[in-house]
């Protein structure tokens, strides 16, 4: 039930993306108008956009931006046809990266994305080169001093997989993709809120970064991270202050 110490990283990560919030935005709003199209413009029947509306608000989205794409994405009009494609590559000291993109056009986001890894030290591979090393699953990510009991007897009722710790208290709740709206909705109805949720790729094992390697390293992430048609970036390189 243990596991390396990430905290540091996971509240970077947050704040870094609360910097982006015109970028997040924009993201989440793609996300909510595909998930609408996909699985219609009901929340409650819908899981994923329901995560996706859980997002925005999150985000600090105004209520009326998450409903308008709900209307254009189950409505079919008024915006480009995104599509969801995946793409694979080694970054600095063969760690892994894939990198989760929406776009209307595969052949500007796969020469951007090309671009970004070749410019930055890593490679891109083929469809299946480094998928294989990473887990898809719900996270759920709980700041130190929480209840460890507690939340570990409120995560396994509710259908969770795992529950770890890492080195500074914190925890990370693990279930399968499909069970994480019902995970979430029952940790908090337990009194248990999240920092972060949402459903990953968690690499299986991960290569611990410092110094000038760190350094290489981020810059690669912040590279896909900053391009327009990337939604999310996974790598098994842990970047330590």
């Amino acid at each position: 039930m243990s596991g390396h110490s990430k905290w540091a990283n996971i509240k970077h990560k947050k704040a870094a993306t609360d910097a982006k919030r015109g970028k997040v935005w924009t993201r989440l709003i793609k996300e909510i108008m595909v998930a609408a199209r996909m699985g219609g413009g009901d929340i409650a029947a819908n899981p994923r956009l329901r995560l996706a509306v859980d997002k925005a608000a999150d985000a600090n989205m105004p209520k009326d931006n998450v409903q308008r794409a709900i209307n254009r994405g189950a409505g079919g009009v008024d915006g480009a046809n995104y599509e969801e494609v995946r793409y694979e590559g080694y970054g600095i000291g063969g760690a892994a990266v894939v990198v989760e993109c929406m776009t209307d056009n595969r052949v500007r986001t796969v020469a951007e994305v090309r671009h970004a890894f070749s410019k930055f030290g890593g490679n891109m591979g083929s469809e299946g080169s480094v998928a294989f090393m990473f887990q898809h699953c719900g996270q759920l990510l709980f700041a130190p001093g929480t209840n460890e009991d507690k939340l570990m007897e409120a995560a396994l009722e509710a259908g969770a997989e795992d529950v770890l710790t890492d080195d500074e208290g914190g925890f990370e709740v693990l279930c399968a993709p499909h069970d994480f709206a019902g995970v979430k909705d029952a940790l908090e109805k337990s009194g248990f809120k999240a920092e972060m949720a949402g459903i990953i790729m968690k690499p299986a094992t991960e290569i611990v970064f410092a110094g000038e390697e760190g350094q290489k390293m981020q810059k690669l992430i912040d590279a896909l991270e900053n391009l327009d048609d990337v939604q999310e970036v996974f790598t098994s390189a842990l970047i330590e202050d």
